[in-house]
């Protein structure tokens, strides 16, 4: 189990001022994935993140969301589909808060997201 001890140095912050820290992603040499690494600044509150991978052709390759996360540091596997090529592909991250209707009004349609960072990584996938 983590125990997790905030440093005097770096408060958590407000959801406006949360931000992506740190992006990498690095496939695996032995098959169709990438390791995804993200981090982000402290929060007060916990952020949710949309990942999409686009490959060579601009397509989409590989998404995933992350839902209120309760870690900064956060590592996981994309799975690119069979016969994928090599190439250049892009990750692309967004970082938001999601307000919900109010339980009164469950139909009420969702309100926009406050987005408040998005970042972007190039990196290549060698042939296999």
């Amino acid at each position: 189990m983590d125990i997790f001890f905030p440093d005097p140095n770096d408060p958590p912050l407000p959801p406006e001022d949360v931000r992506l820290r740190d992006l990498r992603a690095e496939p695996w040499p032995d098959g169709p994935r990438v390791k995804v690494f993200l981090e982000l600044t402290p929060f007060e509150k916990r952020p949710s993140a949309e990942v999409i991978l686009t490959g060579p052709d601009g397509a989409e390759s590989a998404r995933t969301a992350i839902l209120e996360s309760i870690s900064r540091r956060l590592e996981f596997n994309l799975h690119l589909p069979p016969g994928s090529p090599p190439g250049e592909y892009t990750l692309h991250v967004t970082l938001y808060y999601q307000k919900l209707p109010p339980a009164e009004q469950p139909e009420a349609p969702m309100p926009p997201p406050l987005v408040v960072d998005q970042g972007e990584l190039s990196f290549t996938i060698p042939p296999r």
